[in-house]
């Protein structure tokens, strides 16, 4: 981690100072990176993440002036920033946010504001959405309700930055214009944002499609080549404040973002991943004791041993078969060991000769015709690093190395994703801990649905411990808001989502443990990208009926993680 800050700042000056750029004049900004969610919104990261993600950029960028390219395909992982980001990514040249562990991405844009700005002062605006959590504004939306605040305005309208609210400054509520519906807003103050250096003038209204507005807006095309080009980018333009968790955003014809090496044989393996072996013990920080006794996520109790091993021995896959023979015995239940990877990646990769001098594996970022980038984290006997292979179905190509490392750091339930497509070889399964879905039906009908009664699901999920699966394995999770209710119509359509939405619990699919994006709360149980209705008879939030898209939108989500009509025939 020190030695990425360190090149970070070593190419973007000394802490806090502005970056100057050889041959151009430029004045000074304040420079804020957002990210944008699901429901269109952008939200800017902290301060100090800024100040990192800044730092990564202006490198990349002097990178590229150096080799006449413009911007060089190279990424920036979070988790340097603030611990709490580390599954994060963000690719440079294609301004975009990778999840590692999900493999959910983002868009995110760059804009510069004003040193006398809310952001140079690091002041915030933010709105409380139905479950008390708190959401910043965007960053240009801060910046003018702080005008406002501080001219002694009493009520400020959204409607000229795309959004029908209003705000009262005084009262601290926003309300929709058109249903009058109210939320609570806050003033906060947070750390700084950084200075950069401006090359024109900071752009106070509108965007356009000037080359600053396209580079520093993040919206619109970037004019330099580079290598590892993405189409189809999320949709950037503003979007109305959607608080519930059912409006969808595809993200299905996104190209795939490389991971980071050091990223990606990280928090959840040793230094360097082992194909070979089947088995991991608890990480450092996670063991609670040689002794002990304690409930994963799959409900199966382990104990921790105190031995630690580098690189597998057959001591090792002695304790491993001990291990597993105990928790049998103990617990009456047995626990079938991890798919070998070696034998999933030959299963689904067919290897190729005379690969294309100028292809890519958009893994490691290399060459074809090179070398796995992964030759040095990822050790395998018989797949070696020259090694090219092409998926069955889809015919896309990669090192053959690069995909075992990206199935080792994964859930090594005998599945593939290809990264490119995102097609699905075998049986996906998630990391959803240990729980209960209940069923139920009610004559009650549902806006939108008056033909047809309701199905109610309730989800049951308790706090424990994480798994090996989990992002830090050995440590408690817990589990806000259970029992949860959700509801479907009880119509044909609505009893096809309920049995996929079966089929994915009993896939591990509907939840996972991670950071909350209602509370910013770490290690605890979230929704895993399968969008639910937990509201009957409103739709104010987002939460509820009438919702005419929604089943064709949970279908598509369902279909995006393999549960499709296929598997109820088997």
């Amino acid at each position: 981690m020190a030695a990425a800050q360190g090149a970070g700042s070593s190419s973007a000056g000394p802490p806090g100072a502005p970056v100057s750029i050889p041959g151009h004049s430029s004045s000074t900004a304040v420079v804020v990176w957002e990210w944008q969610d699901e429901f269109g919104r952008w939200r800017p990261y902290r301060g100090d993440v800024c100040k990192f993600i800044e730092q990564g950029f202006q490198a990349s960028q002097q990178k590229g002036r150096r080799s006449g390219s413009g911007l060089v395909s190279s990424s920036i992982s979070l988790g340097h920033a603030d611990a709490g980001l580390a599954p994060y990514v963000i690719d440079i040249p294609s301004l975009t946010q990778f999840r590692q562990d999900t493999g959910t991405m983002r868009a995110v844009r760059r804009h510069l504001f004003p040193r006398d700005s809310a952001a140079e002062q690091g002041i915030i605006w933010e709105w409380q959405n139905d479950e008390r959590g708190w959401f910043p504004y965007e960053m240009n939306v801060c910046v003018f309700l702080e005008q406002a605040h501080a001219s002694s305005h009493q009520r400020v309208d959204l409607g000229p930055l795309g959004y029908n609210y209003e705000v009262d400054l005084v009262a601290q509520v926003q309300t929709n214009k058109t249903t009058r519906f109210c939320r609570s807003v806050r003033r906060r103050v947070d750390n700084p944002y950084p200075v950069t250096a401006a090359l024109a003038p900071v752009h106070t209204g509108t965007g356009c499609s000037c080359q600053q507005c396209w580079l520093n807006g993040g919206t619109g095309p970037i004019t330099t080549r580079y290598r590892h080009s993405m189409t189809n980018f999320p949709n950037s333009s503003a979007a109305p404040q959607v608080s519930g968790r059912t409006t969808s955003v595809s993200s299905s014809g996104v190209g795939f973002v490389p991971y980071n090496k050091p990223a990606l044989s990280g928090a959840r393996s040793a230094p360097r991943l082992n194909a070979q072996s089947s088995w991991a013990f608890p990480q450092a920080g996670g063991a609670v004791g040689p002794s002990t006794g304690l409930s994963t996520s799959n409900g199966v109790s382990a104990l921790n041993l105190p031995v630690k091993m580098s690189k597998p021995s057959k001591l090792n896959q002695a304790l491993a078969g001990w291990w597993r023979s105990l928790a049998a015995s103990v617990m009456g239940l047995m626990t079938a060991a991890p798919t070998d990877p070696e034998a999933v990646v030959r299963k689904y990769l067919v290897e190729v000769k005379g690969t294309p001098v100028d292809e890519d594996c958009i893994i490691c970022m290399e060459k074809l015709a090179s070398p796995s980038g992964y030759s040095d984290t990822c050790e395998c006997r018989t797949i070696k690093p020259e090694m090219v292979g092409r998926l069955t179905n889809c015919q896309h190509s990669f090192h053959m190395l690069c995909v075992l490392a990206m199935y080792s750091n994964g859930n090594k339930d005998g599945s593939l994703q290809c990264p490119s497509c995102k097609t699905i070889y075998g049986e996906k399964t998630g990391t959803q801990p240990k729980g209960k879905m209940e069923v139920s039906t009610f004559p009650q009908s549902l806006p939108g649905h008056r033909d047809c009664g309701t199905i109610q699901i309730v989800y049951h999920i308790s706090r424990g411990i994480q798994g090996p699966e989990h992002p830090n394995p050995g440590m408690p999770y817990t589990a806000r808001g259970f029992p949860r209710y959700c509801y479907l119509p009880d119509n044909e359509k609505g009893r096809k989502v309920l049995e996929l939405l079966k089929v994915a619990w009993n896939r591990r699919l509907i939840f996972t443990v991670g950071t909350s994006n209602t509370t910013g709360e770490s290690n605890t149980v979230v929704w895993n990208e399968i969008h639910h209705k937990t509201e009957m008879d409103t739709n104010l939030s987002g939460h509820g009926y009438p919702d005419p898209n929604y089943l064709d939108n949970v279908l598509a989500e369902l279909a995006a993680q393999g549960v499709t009509e296929d598997c109820l025939r088997k």
